[in-house]
């Protein structure tokens, strides 16, 4: 099985989502040891913003390949995605733009567009300094309705998320939701998509 493993939170050893992902690959390698996995930091060497490229050898060119052809390589992507602002980072968005091609990843068809990265599972390590999957902020929670869209349109229907809310309430609540976020990454299968 081949995973692919994204973080894009800048807080390095203090990131919440940092050490879950970390947790969920170690989990998915101990179930499966033929696991090879490809890591990218997004926010160490975050991509440039997307722009038409011009000159196809160029490195924005390359880097573009190089994502796309890790993406479409993976059967587990395991995304580190905390809540910025009620979204993502912007460095995980400057990666979507790269996976999120016409004719790679979806297409256009006289019945509607048809995603075309299908088999894929990806398991979205979510950190909230709030809590928005219930109560009166659901309302604005564009983070995982955003990445269950965009996921969805490239064909990857398999999407789960492991949420660790509210880490910015108290000490408490924070050591409370990484546990449990602990706890839900430990019941996790190594099934491939």
């Amino acid at each position: 099985m081949k995973l692919l493993h994204l973080d894009a939170s800048p807080l390095g050893q203090h990131s919440v989502s940092r050490a879950l992902t970390a947790a969920v690959v170690a989990q998915i390698t101990r179930e499966n040891p033929n696991t090879s996995a490809t890591y990218r930091d997004l926010a160490t060497h975050a991509l440039p913003h997307w722009t038409p490229v011009v000159d196809a050898q160029s490195e924005a060119a390359k880097l573009g390949e190089a994502v796309m052809e890790e993406f479409l390589a993976a059967d587990v992507i395991v995304i580190g995605a905390p809540m910025y602002n009620f979204s993502i980072p912007s460095q995980l968005k400057a990666w979507i733009d790269r996976i999120a091609v016409a004719g790679k990843t979806f297409r256009y068809s006289e019945s509607g567009v048809q995603g075309l990265a299908t088999g894929k599972r990806v398991i979205v390590v979510s950190s909230r300094g709030g809590v928005y999957s219930a109560g009166p902020a659901t309302a604005m929670d564009f983070q995982e309705t955003y990445l269950r869209t965009v996921l969805g349109f490239l064909g990857v229907t398999d999407v789960e998320f492991i949420r660790a809310e509210g880490v910015n309430l108290s000490a408490e609540h924070k050591t409370n939701a990484v546990a449990a976020a602990h706890i839900t990454i430990g019941q996790l299968t190594s099934k491939a998509a």
